[in-house]
């Protein structure tokens, strides 16, 4: 089954009602008529600039396209807004939390989308989490059960870039870096432009672990714009083949005949990388 990752059998429940649950979650994504293409890097990267512009170009192509992003149900970031706020998250709490914002993801964005025959563009998926939490110490192997039913994108993108390149245009596009994203909470240093520098460097190499581990397409961030967007469309237009098309361009139409709705089809503006 094309998962990201699969618990052991000893680990999972019995029983007619476990066995359709299972069944649901296993998930072929190769056997869907959609497709999954997501993006991945740390902050400054510019992931988020290539994305918007790949699903530009996809819906002037006339493919139904739906965009969806990380930490976006309502109620899970509003949690997580508070225990922010209040600085109460440990890097556990905050794997879950994650991991519960990405299961609503999954199920009321990627896969209904992929069922209808859509392209589907992620902004960040479960490698974000695997970087992220690794990172703050959280165990691999248990963060790879965790996200086990997460399905196999078609293709998976990482924006290699430098950290000090990272930290220029962070700084730049920012008054100011925050807390839990500086990785301040774990103890690294009290200034939070060296602490931010720890905790970034740290992603990064477990970027780099995720590369060789799951296949991830690395682009060169530092490259320029258009000669990144024209690899990346190089390297998605021999997956579009069978995809679906909106005729006459009527995406809107299009979506409501498949009966998708709600806030993961809005088109995304340019976003500035700022979740934590």
């Amino acid at each position: 089954m094309s998962v990201v990752g699969r618990s052991a059998p000893d680990q999972r429940a019995s029983g007619p009602a476990s066995e359709r649950a299972r069944a649901d979650l296993e998930v072929d994504a190769a056997s869907l008529p959609g497709r999954l293409i997501i993006v991945e890097g740390i902050d400054g990267s510019g992931k988020s600039t290539q994305i918007d512009l790949l699903y530009k170009w996809l819906v002037g192509q006339g493919y139904l396209t739906i965009y969806t992003e990380w930490n976006s149900a309502p109620i899970v970031r509003a949690t997580t807004r508070r225990g922010k706020r209040r600085q109460l998250l440990t890097p556990m709490s905050f794997s879950l939390i994650h991991a519960a914002d990405f299961a609503n993801r999954v199920y009321s964005a990627v896969l209904p989308a992929m069922r209808a025959g859509a392209v589907v563009l992620a902004d960040r998926y479960s490698y974000t989490a695997f970087a992220r939490d690794a990172a703050r110490g959280v165990p691999r192997q248990w963060l790879r059960r965790l996200y086990s039913f997460a399905v196999t994108p078609t293709l998976a993108f990482y924006f290699d870039v430098p950290l000090q390149e990272a930290m220029r245009r962070i700084s730049s596009a920012r008054a100011g870096i925050k807390y839990y994203e500086a990785g301040m909470d774990l103890g690294l240093s009290d200034d939070v432009i060296e602490s931010f520098r720890i905790f970034q460097g740290r992603i990064i190499d477990e970027y780099g672990r995720l590369a060789e581990e799951f296949g991830l397409t690395r682009i060169d961030a530092t490259d320029t714009l258009v000669r990144q967007q024209q690899q990346i469309r190089a390297l998605v237009a021999p997956h579009l083949e069978g995809v679906r098309r909106v005729e006459g361009g009527d995406v809107q139409e299009a979506l409501r005949a498949a009966d998708l709705s709600g806030r993961y089809v809005q088109l995304p503006a340019l976003r500035s990388e700022q979740r934590a």
